[in-house]
C-alpha cells in the first residue's frame, strides 16, 4: 500500500461515493446504493472502513456483529476497492483492519465470496480464513455460486 492512502472511518458523506464504487465494482450482482451504505454506517454493530488517497476514497470494507461474547461472531458484509487503485494492497489493509475489530471481540468471522474470484479467495485464505460451504446461485441477478467462509479469532 502506498504511504498516501489512510485508513479511517467511514463517514455518512462517503455514501454517494461508496454507492458509485458498488456500480462500478458489482454491476451484474444487485450493487448497494447510497440508503444501503446509509444504514450500514449509521447502525450499531456495524464497523466500516475507508481508504482514502490524497483524501478521496479509493475503498471500503464493512463488519457486522451477528451474536456477542462469549461466542461473538462478525460476518464480513463488504469490500471494494476502486479498480484504478486494486493490487496495492488497499484491499488487505481493509481486511486486516476488519480483522483487529473482530479479534478484540475474539469472533469467529463469515463472509461470501464468488467462486470465481480467484484474487478475493487467495487473499481470504492468506489472513487464515477457510471454505467450509458452498452457497448455490448465491449472487443475484447473475447466479454466481459464493464460497461461505470462516476464521477463527486471534488473540
Amino acid at each position: 500500500m502506498t504511504a498516501t492512502v489512510v485508513i479511517d472511518a467511514l463517514r455518512t458523506s462517503d455514501v454517494a461515493r461508496c454507492a458509485a464504487l458498488e456500480r462500478l465494482l458489482f454491476s451484474g450482482d444487485d450493487p448497494w446504493g447510497e440508503l444501503a451504505f446509509r444504514y450500514e454506517v449509521a447502525s450499531s454493530g456495524h464497523h466500516y472502513l475507508a481508504a482514502r488517497d490524497g483524501g478521496r476514497l479509493v475503498g471500503y470494507a464493512g463488519l457486522v456483529f451477528v451474536a456477542d461474547p462469549p461466542d461473538a461472531e462478525a460476518e464480513v458484509h463488504t469490500i471494494g476497492v476502486d479498480p484504478a487503485h486494486q493490487r496495492r494492497g488497499i484491499g488487505r489493509a481493509l481486511l486486516r483492519g476488519l480483522l483487529t475489530v473482530a479479534d478484540a471481540a475474539a469472533a469467529t468471522v463469515f463472509l461470501e465470496v464468488r467462486t470465481d474470484n480467484a484474487a478475493a479467495l487467495r487473499l481470504y485464505e492468506a489472513e487464515g480464513f477457510m471454505v467450509v460451504g458452498l452457497r448455490k446461485r448465491y449472487y443475484q441477478p447473475s447466479g454466481a455460486d459464493a464460497h461461505t467462509m470462516r476464521r477463527e479469532p486471534r488473540a
